[in-house]
């Protein structure tokens, strides 16, 4: 009997290992944008796309566009269609690099951010200040680099999440286990 509630246990924790968590699961993230992350233009964009797993709120998105200086872009409010977010780019780019960054609201009501670079390089255009070393910061801010499709949530990793779930259903195996003995 004993080796019966070991073996349903263990084959229990290998099925919630390799389930994945599905809180993680319902954050929205990016999946693709135009300009393309780390893209090097040959003419400037006139505006800036990106496409994400869920349907966007309006009220939720925000798009920002800077240089390499860090400076705002100015551009139009963002218009959202669907799972598709967009901002007009009011001025011509001139040569240079620019991030991306966003903020958008999950359908379960989570915030997600993040930010990706790409350069214009327009052989007839004039030059930005030099573009400053890619770094990421970890914060999701304009100086980040975000891999596209990855959100920077800032939600726990899955990891965590899967620990936490393994450590929850041992706790309540060992309660299950001692309280068949005791009522035996």
């Amino acid at each position: 009997m004993r080796t019966r509630v070991t073996a349903a246990l263990a084959a229990l924790l290998t099925a919630l290992l390799l389930v994945p968590a599905a809180p993680a699961a319902a954050h929205n993230s990016l999946q693709s944008a135009t300009p393309a992350q780390d893209a090097r233009l040959t003419a400037a964009p006139t505006s800036v796309t990106l496409r994400f797993l869920q349907r966007l709120d309006p009220q939720f998105t925000t798009i920002v566009l800077s240089d390499a200086g860090r400076r705002k872009v100015p551009t139009g409010a963002p218009a959202v269609d669907g799972t598709a977010g967009s901002v007009s780019v009011d001025e011509p780019l001139a040569n240079g690099a620019y991030t991306v960054a966003y903020r958008v609201v999950s359908a379960d009501g989570h915030p997600v951010q993040g930010s990706y670079r790409f350069t214009v390089a327009d052989p007839a255009a004039s030059a930005t200040s030099p573009p400053p070393p890619a770094t990421t910061t970890g914060s999701g801010g304009p100086a980040s680099t975000v891999a596209t499709g990855a959100g920077g949530d800032g939600g726990p990793p899955p990891v965590l999440l899967a620990a936490g779930g393994v450590a929850v259903l041992a706790v309540t195996g060992a309660a299950l286990l001692l309280f068949r003995r005791r009522s035996s």
